[in-house]
C-alpha cells in the first residue's frame, strides 16, 4: 500500500476515534441528565441523598458541569487576582466535589502559593474522583476531606481563601455553614461564592429578576433539592462585607432558549467606612449602544494654563473618553469625579482605570495606544474582569473584539473616522492622508495639505462646481444624523452654529484648515493623528499613555478617580467642588435648564473656584446667566480671532471664577 493509502487509513482511524469520543461524550451527558431529571434523591440523611444523586454521575460530572456552571471561572479568577501577590496560603473549597476547582484555579495562580488546599465534600463518590485527580495531577498540597462543611475547620485554624462553588444552595443549614466558614476566615482572608440565584421581590437593582423568572427558576431547582432563594446571599452580606459581585445568566446544555441566572460574590471581614453599591444603569434614549468618543475631544493644555490645579482640588468633569480626567490627576488634582449619562462612556474610562491598576505599561499601551491587543481575552478574564463593575463587565464582555479590530474605529466617532478613511482610499487619497499624518515638519504638512487635489479644488476651483461639491459633501457627511451619532453634535449645538451665521461646511472647513496650517499632526497633535491612523504614537499621545505619567497613576494617583454614570446636574449637587469642567455640555441644554445649572454652580462651587467651558457659539447666551449667578466670566479665546487649540473645533473658550473669598 502506498503513502496515500496509509494516510487514508490513519485518517479513517482518527475519524473513528473522534466519532467514538463524541458518542461517549453524548452518552455521559445523557447519564448526567437522566440522574438530574429522574434520578433518586433518597436517603436517611443529607450525605445519603447526595450519594444517591451524584454517585451514578460522578465520572461524567466535570465535563457536563463545564458547560453549565458559568460562574466558577469568573469567581476563581477574581479571587486569584486579589491574592496573586501572596504565598503560604490556605484554601478551603467547601462542597468542592471532584476537585475541578483546583484544576481551574491553576490557570489563574500557581498552586504552589498555597501551602494547603482542602477539598471538602460530603459525597463519597465525588471525593473518590477528587482523590484520583489529585494523585494523577501530582498535587502534594491538596487534601480531599469527606466531611460535613458545617463542621469542618482546617488544621491550621484559619484559611486565606474559602470558596463555595455552586455548593451553598445545596447545603440545607446554610446559616451553620456560613457561620462556621466565617469563624476560620483569616482577618485578611477572602471568601468567594458562585451559584445560581433568584432575587428577592425587592432586591438591589443589579440583581432584580421579574416575578415569573423568580417563580420559574426557584421551582425548577427545587426539584433537585437546590434552594436558589436570596436568603443565602443576604446572610453572607450580614456576616461579611461585599467586595465585588457580578450577576449574569448562562445557557444549559440541551435546553434551548432558557438561561439560568447566576452570581459571583466576593466578601471579607467588615472594614470601617466601606460601602459598595451599584445601581442598575440604563442607557438614555437616542444614545447608540456604545460610546460616542474613544478619546477626550478637548485639548487639555489650555485647561491646565488657567485652572490652577493643586492637591486641594476636587474637580468635576464630563467623562468623554476619560483621557483628560486622568490628565488632571497627573497634574496634581486631589480628587477627580468624572460623570456621564451614557454607561458606555463610563465603561471605557473604568476599563482604563482598571487596566492602569492591574496591567503593566506595555499591555496598557497596546490596548489604548495601538488600540489592538493580541491577548485581550486572556488579560480580560484574568486581570480586568475581576475588578470591573457589573455594568462595565456587561458592556466589555460582548465587545472584546474592539481590541482585535481596532478600538479607535469603534463608537460613534470611531466609525466616522473609519468611513472618512475609507472614502479617502476610494477617492485615491489614501496615500496622501498617510503622508499628511506623518509629515516630518509643519511646513511639509502645510504643503501637502494645500497641494491636495480636493483642498486645491475647493480653494481655487470654479465657484459653481465648488459650491455643488461642498453642498453634496455637506449633505452626505455633515447632516444632523452623522453629526450626532458620529461627532456628538446634538441639534441644540447645531442651532448655535447656525445662529452665528456660519454654514456647517464652513465651520468644519475652518476647523480642519486651522489644524492643518497651525498644528503639526505627527509631533504634537495626537487628536487628529489618531483620527487619521486609528492609533497613537509613543511621543504623540494623551498624558496617561506616557510611561512616566502611567507610573504616577499606577503608584496611587488613579485611586483618586471616581467614575459616575449619572446626569451632570445630579453629580454637581452631590458635593462641593473647587473646579468644574463643563466642556461643551451647556450647548446641549435648553435655556431654563442652563439657568438651573448656573444657579447650582453658584451653590456647589467654592468661593474662588473655577469653571471652564467651550462652546460652538462665539458668544453663548448662557455665559450671561453664569455671570449673573455670581461668577466673573471671561472669554479666553474665540475662533474669529484665529487658531484656537489642537482640536480647534469650538468657537470660544470661557473661564468663570466664583466670587467671594476662599476659605
Amino acid at each position: 500500500m502506498g503513502a496515500g493509502g496509509d494516510g487514508r487509513v490513519l485518517a479513517q482511524k482518527r475519524n473513528f476515534s473522534f466519532d467514538k469520543l463524541k458518542l461517549s461524550s453524548v452518552k455521559d451527558d445523557l447519564t448526567v441528565l437522566r440522574h438530574m431529571w429522574f434520578g433518586s434523591k433518597k436517603g436517611d440523611d443529607h450525605a445519603a441523598r447526595l450519594e444517591s444523586f451524584y454517585g451514578p454521575q460522578a465520572a461524567a460530572y466535570d465535563a457536563f458541569r463545564s458547560r453549565f456552571l458559568w460562574g466558577r471561572k469568573p469567581m476563581l479568577a477574581a479571587c486569584a487576582a486579589r491574592l496573586c501577590d501572596r504565598s503560604n496560603m490556605v484554601w478551603v473549597d467547601l462542597g468542592g466535589g471532584t476537585g475541578e476547582n483546583v484544576d481551574l484555579m491553576s490557570q489563574y495562580i500557581d498552586l504552589s502559593k498555597f501551602k494547603a488546599i482542602y477539598v471538602v465534600d460530603l459525597c463519597h463518590s465525588l471525593c473518590e474522583v477528587a482523590k484520583r485527580k489529585a494523585k494523577a495531577k501530582g498535587w502534594k498540597n491538596v487534601h480531599v476531606v469527606e466531611a460535613d462543611a458545617c463542621q469542618f475547620a482546617p488544621p491550621s485554624g484559619s484559611a486565606t481563601l474559602i470558596t463555595f462553588s455552586y455548593s451553598l444552595t445545596m447545603i440545607p443549614p446554610f446559616h451553620s455553614v456560613i457561620d462556621q466558614a466565617v469563624s476560620y476566615l483569616a482577618q485578611d482572608g477572602l471568601m468567594g461564592v458562585a451559584d445560581f440565584y433568584v432575587s428577592g421581590k425587592y432586591d438591589l437593582p443589579m440583581r432584580q429578576l421579574s416575578w415569573s423568572r423568580r417563580f420559574f427558576w426557584r421551582s425548577v431547582f427545587d426539584i433537585d433539592n437546590i434552594d436558589v432563594g436570596p436568603e443565602r446571599r443576604a446572610y453572607l452580606e450580614q456576616k461579611l462585607e461585599r467586595v465585588w459581585e457580578q450577576n449574569s445568566q448562562g445557557s444549559i446544555p440541551y435546553v434551548p432558549f432558557f438561561r439560568a441566572p447566576y452570581y459571583v460574590w466576593l466578601g471579607r471581614h467588615p472594614s470601617v467606612g466601606h460601602a459598595l453599591h451599584e445601581e442598575k444603569v440604563e442607557r438614555p434614549p437616542l444614545f447608540p449602544p456604545t460610546f460616542l468618543y474613544t478619546q477626550s475631544w478637548e485639548d487639555p493644555e489650555p485647561d491646565m494654563e488657567v485652572m490652577e490645579i493643586n492637591p486641594n482640588d476636587t474637580v468635576l468633569t464630563l467623562t468623554s473618553g476619560g483621557c483628560n480626567a486622568l490628565n488632571l490627576l497627573v497634574h496634581g488634582a486631589g480628587e477627580v469625579v468624572t460623570v456621564d449619562c451614557n454607561p458606555a462612556q463610563s465603561a471605557l474610562i473604568e476599563l482604563k482605570k482598571v487596566a492602569i491598576q492591574n496591567l503593566e505599561f506595555e499591555d496598557v499601551w497596546q490596548m489604548f495606544g495601538e488600540g489592538v491587543h493580541p491577548r485581550i481575552e486572556e488579560l480580560y478574564e484574568k486581570k480586568l474582569a475581576p475588578f470591573l463593575s457589573q455594568t462595565s463587565h456587561n458592556f466589555w464582555s460582548k465587545r472584546l473584539w474592539y481590541f482585535q479590530h481596532g478600538l479607535y474605529y469603534q463608537g460613534g466617532m470611531g466609525k466616522l473616522c473609519w468611513v472618512l478613511q475609507t472614502l479617502a482610499v476610494v477617492c485615491g487619497l489614501g496615500k496622501t492622508v498617510k503622508r499628511i499624518a506623518n509629515a516630518p515638519t509643519l511646513e511639509e504638512q502645510r504643503r501637502l495639505w494645500d497641494s491636495n487635489v480636493v483642498i486645491h479644488f475647493v480653494k481655487h476651483g470654479p465657484k459653481l462646481l465648488v459650491w455643488l461639491f461642498v453642498k453634496f459633501i455637506s449633505m452626505f457627511l455633515f447632516n444632523r444624523a452623522v453629526l450626532w451619532f458620529g461627532g456628538g453634535v446634538p441639534g441644540k449645538q447645531y442651532a448655535l452654529i447656525k445662529a452665528d451665521g456660519i454654514p456647517i461646511e464652513n465651520y468644519i472647513a475652518r476647523t480642519m484648515d486651522g489644524v492643518a496650517e497651525s498644528s503639526h499632526v505627527r509631533k504634537q497633535n495626537y487628536f487628529y493623528y489618531n483620527c487619521l491612523t486609528g492609533k497613537f504614537l509613543r511621543d504623540n499621545c494623551p498624558t496617561y499613555l506616557r510611561e512616566d505619567a502611567f507610573a504616577k497613576l499606577k503608584g496611587g494617583l488613579v485611586e483618586k478617580l471616581t467614575v459616575s454614570t449619572n446626569f451632570f446636574m445630579d453629580e454637581l449637587r452631590a458635593r462641593t467642588y473647587t473646579k468644574v469642567i463643563l466642556m461643551d455640555h451647556v450647548d446641549w441644554l435648553d435655556t431654563h435648564v442652563a439657568q438651573e445649572l448656573a444657579d447650582t454652580l453658584a451653590k456647589q462651587v467654592s468661593p474662588g473656584g473655577i469653571v471652564i467651558w467651550r462652546s460652538a457659539s462665539r458668544c453663548p447666551p448662557y455665559a450671561e446667566q453664569i455671570r449673573k449667578a455670581g461668577f466673573d466670566v471671561r472669554c479666553i479665546r474665540r475662533a474669529d480671532e484665529g487658531y484656537m487649540d489642537r482640536v480647534n473645533m469650538y468657537s470660544s473658550f470661557y473661564i468663570a471664577r466664583r466670587k467671594g473669598k476662599k476659605d
